[in-house]
């Protein structure tokens, strides 16, 4: 296969997986000759866990690489370009070992869609934070012009590579060695794109945003488990709004960020140990799907990682060595197992609870708005967003604001092995002021329910909280009545769990 075709080939199969559209990228996608982008690129040769790592280093100009190269440059996948932190010009072919590759291509489904939701115009000026291969440079220039164009890196190597590579498809744009985080400061730029991810949303790049400019960036915590994509606007009017998307791919990490992982050894002790405690549950753990809620439960509980390789929920805390795994058994069953200190199902209840709470017109988003007060919670509270982005108004979808209390023991909650097991109430309940309050007796034995006919209190019909459900307590309990779980509050019982 020629380039040609292969070019063909990878917009076609863009189009059919990530939802490639007719229009400016996928042109420029279609013309763009990565082979003179990317003459060179590494390939491993050992195995994995095999000590040192061994690459290949093949040539564009070797005729005997050139149907290998062709396939990682095409494939759509990352390619690896960078080893060590060596000079990109000048190598030669051959095999490198120990070390490891610090610089890499995007994948390129994700660029795609990033450029295409930047929405680059003729004449726009662009900003490029993190050259690597020059690949997001390269489309900016075919699009907008090369002379609005600045591309910005840290590395010297890839900046030179970028310029003499560029110049070779005749796009001469800005190239500047700097810090990303501090930009090109008293410029303007109608898009930046930050092509690495980050703490928080740089404040200098904010500033940077002229009128109706647009500003892309992944967010993530030490964890890499559930990244977020923060869409920056400046309007006509020069206020800034913000939008924190959980999204389920995302750029590496910058250079010097802290990250966290599940070492090989922690994922065995999790998949072959017994755990502290074993508990059957009703309660079903959160969908895949919910990103919101696990974008909440990254910045609000932290220090989480998922193990996406597991066939059923695994979760470790590394720096503590509490972890969670949860399999279902039957028809809405789990067996759910936590060791360590940390109890991260709870943890996980809890804030699932606390995100009910919130108004029903705001539970099922996982990113709001600033334009006009409301900000995402979980960007707040880990000031994903710098201050001239945020909104100093609360919105109830914050639900880490002092207001929304922890549901405390008592009425709809039960006591087992000296830990609150928290038991929501339906909608519209208002249990605690119930004249039977008293006769709900929290206990690892008792069924927590109702005399036979007793009604509680209800919102009048026609409120948000009105439900036929809620008028008689019909309460479906989120954990079992037996625990494997010893404690002191605990008494021996024969029921088994259905």
């Amino acid at each position: 296969m020629n380039p040609v075709n292969a070019r063909a080939a990878m917009v076609a199969e863009l189009e059919k997986k990530n939802g490639l559209r007719p229009g400016p990228v996928r042109d420029a996608l279609l013309t763009l000759p990565r082979e003179t982008l990317m003459p060179q690129a590494y390939v491993r040769r050992s195995a994995p866990g095999e000590e040192p790592p061994r690459w290949d280093l093949l040539d564009w100009s070797a005729p005997q690489d050139r149907p290998e190269l062709l396939g990682l440059l095409y494939v759509g996948a990352s390619v690896l370009v960078q080893h060590d932190g060596e000079p990109l010009l000048g190598r030669v072919r051959g095999t490198r070992s120990g070390a490891s590759i610090t610089s890499m291509s995007t994948v390129m489904g994700l660029t795609a869609s990033l450029l295409e939701e930047l929405d680059l115009r003729p004449g726009q000026r662009v900003l490029d934070v993190g050259t690597g291969a020059g690949v997001t440079a390269a489309v900016a220039c075919q699009v907008c012009g090369d002379q609005e164009v600045v591309t910005l890196d840290r590395d010297r190597h890839l900046t030179d590579a970028a310029r003499v590579r560029l110049a070779g498809l005749d796009f001469r744009p800005e190239v500047v060695c700097g810090s990303g985080e501090q930009g090109l400061p008293g410029r303007k730029f109608d898009r930046v794109f930050v092509s690495y991810a980050v703490g928080r949303v740089p404040t200098a790049l904010v500033k940077e945003l002229a009128s109706r400019g647009k500003l892309l960036a992944h967010v993530t915590s030490a964890s890499p488990s559930w990244p977020a994509l923060a869409v920056v606007e400046r309007n006509d009017g020069g206020q800034i709004t913000g939008e924190l998307r959980a999204v389920e791919f995302a750029h590496r990490a910058g250079h010097g960020m802290e990250r966290i992982w599940l070492s090989e050894d922690f994922r065995q002790r999790i998949a072959t140990e017994p755990g502290t405690w074993t508990q059957r549950s009703m309660l079903a753990p959160p969908a895949d799907t919910d990103r919101g809620l696990w974008l909440a439960a990254d910045h609000l509980l932290g220090g989480l990682v998922r193990d996406f390789g597991a066939e059923h929920l695994v979760i470790g805390a590394p720096a503590c060595g509490s972890w969670l795994r949860v399999e279902p058994v039957g028809r809405s069953r789990w067996n759910v197992t936590t060791h360590g200190p940390r109890d991260i199902w709870k943890e996980l209840q809890d804030l699932a609870v606390r995100r009910l709470a919130a108004p029903a017109d705001t539970a099922s988003s996982s990113s709001r708005t600033v334009a006009s007060g409301p900000y995402p919670r979980a960007a707040v509270c880990s000031g994903a967003f710098p201050p001239a982005v945020r909104s100093t108004r609360e919105h109830p979808r914050d639900l880490s604001r002092r207001s929304l209390p922890k549901p405390a023991c008592g009425p709809g909650s039960t006591i087992r092995g000296g830990r609150r097991r928290v038991r929501p109430l339906p909608a519209g309940c208002a249990r605690r002021s119930c004249p039977a309050a008293g006769r709900h007796r929290p206990g690892p034995s008792r069924s927590n329910t109702a005399r036979p006919g007793h009604r509680h209190r209800t919102s009048p019909p026609g409120t948000a909280e009105s439900s036929p459900h809620s008028r008689v307590h019909r309460r479906r309990r989120l954990e079992p009545e037996c625990s494997t779980r010893p404690g002191p509050r605990s008494r021996p019982c024969s029921r088994t769990a259905p």
